[in-house]
């Protein structure tokens, strides 16, 4: 079989100029990660902090939702232009700057004396981690090469399963502690001295890049995207808890035309020679174009399916949040064999390992739905082991391989913008996935816990659909990328 983009890419030569991993220093790759650690990390943690900050602080329901949604749709709405803006000034210096935010909004959303102050800091967290999230794609694709390039796209996608899977876990773990009497409030201290220490060493192991002749950033395209964004992420984020108001689908029906004059707008600057935001040029790339689907259906499904697992489990069941991030450790354990196993099955199917990866996710998928279909919520739990192992094993197999296969090939003008597509679609896939799977889940449940049987079981349904459009999707990646010139070989040889 063909090899794929990311098998080529990681077998790419050394360029002059590139930093080396060797030349970082042995610390380099866990500083770059602590960044995407705490990113995703306080997507899901700060679920199982709600119901102790609501009671503490007396939360509104609209201030829950806003404690949710700001970080999100800030984070969401940003990464496009921070890619930009890193390609312009430097990976490293926006990757400080980003990290710098994030922990400083941490610390406030910790300390926080009431509501609309955690609302305002958690929006500034989202806006940090908009910022550092783009420069760490870039940042990994220019100081690793090779195998050891191959094993840091491996390490990005453990870092992002650990914090997805474990945010419950570590988050459930924090407030039963409740260290020094802080209980909630330790979800969003957590962030502060990891931080601190990704900020002192940051300067000292990660070298400076930018993409050579970007000088300055687009504002009407950045103006245009924003709103576009804003558009399409606020009613996915907001919709289903507000009952789908006439705004949400006033919303969406906006996006089109704001997104529209974007591209448009794109198409004319590069026309002309300037410099756009997003350059036209990426979407020629079909590894590019046809990943970016595969990207948003398989972070739509991932988010789906954490969604309406816990909802089961703690809903259903009873389960703690605590006990609850137990049980989703066993989809860890398949994560992690399958990712540090992967790059070997990669070598030999090619594209078709990330098929692979699909089939079992959507294997384990209808074999959940057999299990929960005969014991509901009051079987032993553990019955459910086996499907959560299959699922894990097939996440870790498509996770880290399909964020390289996107960005392997694209030009090092283009880097920084094409990691801030990429995390932008996956943020629109997890939202949109949430978004679709709550309409299906609460459509099949009632006020009885056993009804979270019915839920889930609904839901799996159509994750095991997605997972199937995801396979179909991985057809479509091109089996080999064609010939490039040698200094757009991997898309990340910069001048440094």
């Amino acid at each position: 079989m063909g090899k794929s983009a990311v098998d080529d890419a990681n077998t790419a030569p050394p360029k002059a100029g590139r930093a080396t991993a060797e030349g970082t220093g042995s610390l380099a790759l866990p500083v770059i990660l602590a960044g995407t650690f705490m990113v995703v990390l306080d997507f899901f943690i700060v679920n199982v902090a709600i119901p102790a900050v609501q009671s503490e602080l007396g939360a509104s329901t609209a201030q829950v939702q806003l404690i949710v949604a700001g970080y999100g749709l800030a984070y969401a709405c940003g990464l496009i232009t921070a890619g930009r803006l890193g390609d312009i000034f430097g990976r490293r210096r926006l990757y400080v700057i980003g990290l710098l935010l994030f922990t400083a909004a941490s610390l406030v959303c910790g300390i926080a004396p009431d509501a609309p102050v955690l609302v305002l800091a958690r929006v500034a967290q989202g806006i940090g981690a908009a910022v550092l999230s783009p420069q760490v794609l870039t940042i990994l694709g220019v100081t690793y090469t090779g195998a050891s390039r191959a094993r840091a796209f491996t390490a990005y996608g453990l870092v992002l399963a650990s914090a997805s899977v474990g945010g419950q876990l570590i988050g459930g773990a924090l407030i039963q502690a409740d260290v020094a009497g802080l209980g909630w409030r330790s979800c969003f201290l957590i962030n502060v001295p990891i931080g601190a220490a990704a900020l002192l060493l940051t300067p000292k192991l990660i070298s400076e890049s930018r993409a050579e002749g970007a000088s300055r950033l687009d504002i009407p395209g950045t103006v245009l995207v924003t709103l576009g964004l804003v558009a399409v992420v606020l009613p996915l984020v907001e919709g289903r808890e507000a009952g789908w108001p006439a705004w949400t689908w006033v919303c969406l029906i906006l996006a089109v035309p704001f997104l529209g004059a974007f591209l448009l707008h794109q198409r004319r600057l590069s026309a002309s020679g300037g410099s756009p935001l997003l350059d036209p040029g990426l979407f020629r790339q079909r590894a590019f174009t046809v990943g970016l689907l595969a990207v948003i259906v398989f972070y739509s499904g991932m988010a789906s399916f954490f969604l309406v697992l816990a909802l089961y489990l703690q809903q259903g069941r009873g389960l703690s949040a605590l006990d609850s991030g137990l049980t989703f450790t066993v989809m860890g354990v398949g994560f992690f064999v399958t990712s540090v196993s992967g790059r070997r099955l990669g070598a030999w199917l090619g594209r078709q390992a990330l098929a692979l990866g699909g089939v079992l996710i959507a294997v384990g998928q209808l074999l959940l739905f057999l299990t929960v279909s005969r014991i509901g919520v009051e079987g032993n739990i553990w019955l459910l082991a086996p499907a959560l192992l299959l699922d894990g094993a097939g996440m870790g197999m498509v996770m880290a391989p399909l964020n390289s296969t996107v960005l392997a090939g694209i030009p090092p003008r283009l880097a920084g913008a094409a990691s801030g597509v990429l995390t932008t679609m996956m943020q629109v896939g997890n939202a949109l996935g949430v978004a679709l799977i709550g309409i299906i889940y609460y459509g099949s449940v009632d006020a009885a816990p056993a009804s979270a049987a019915d839920g889930l079981d609904a839901g799996l349904v159509y994750l095991a659909a997605l997972a199937l459009v995801l396979v179909v999707a991985i057809q479509l990646l091109p089996g080999k990328p064609a010939p490039t010139k040698p200094a757009e070989r991997t898309g990340v040889e910069e001048t440094v």
